[in-house]
C-alpha cells in the first residue's frame, strides 16, 4: 500500500527556525509532504503594498494593500493544504496566526497547532485548541504525527 501524499502550510511564529525544523524532519524522514508557508521576510511581506501599488494616503492604506496581497498568498496555500499547522509562540500578539487557524478550520482543514505549555497561552488559545484535531507543545510531536498521518 502506497504512502499517502500530503500538502501541509506552515502558518504563525516567525521569530523561530521552527519552519526549517519541520522541513527538515519531513526530508529526513521521507515523508510524502509537499511544504507551504507564507512570505516571512518581515520588510518584503509589510512592504509589498507600497512596493507594487505605490504609496497610499497613510500608513493604514499601505499596511491594508499589503495585507491583501498576502491574503491572496496565504488563502491560496491554506486551500490547497489537507493540513494547516499553526504556531503560537510565547512573545508577541499573534493576530494573523489565529486568523489563518480560523481560516483553516472554516475550510474544513485539519489543524495542528503547536505552542508552550503555559496556562497564559493556553487560555487564550482554547477556543482555537478546541477545534484543533491535535494540541502539539514543540515541533518533535507535531513531525510524529506527520509521520503516522502519511504511512
Amino acid at each position: 500500500m502506497g504512502k499517502l501524499k500530503l500538502n501541509v502550510y506552515l502558518s504563525g511564529e516567525v521569530h523561530s527556525d521552527w519552519r526549517q525544523e519541520i522541513i527538515s524532519g519531513v526530508n529526513r524522514l521521507k515523508l510524502s509532504i509537499t511544504v507551504f508557508e507564507p512570505v516571512t521576510d518581515h520588510d518584503m511581506s509589510d512592504g509589498v503594498g507600497e512596493q507594487i501599488l505605490g504609496s497610499g494616503e497613510s500608513a493604514f492604506w499601505n499596511d491594508h494593500n499589503s495585507a491583501n496581497i498576502n491574503a491572496i498568498r496565504i488563502r491560496t496555500l491554506i486551500k490547497k493544504s489537507d493540513i494547516v499547522i499553526v504556531k503560537f509562540g510565547d512573545k508577541f500578539r499573534q493576530w494573523n496566526a489565529a486568523f489563518d487557524a480560523g481560516f483553516a478550520i472554516a475550510q474544513g482543514k485539519s489543524l495542528i497547532t503547536i505552542h508552550p505549555i503555559d496556562p497564559k497561552i493556553s487560555h487564550a488559545l482554547k477556543e482555537i485548541d478546541s477545534c484543533a484535531l491535535a494540541v502539539c507543545h514543540d515541533v518533535d510531536q507535531t513531525l510524529k504525527i506527520l509521520q503516522y498521518v502519511t504511512q
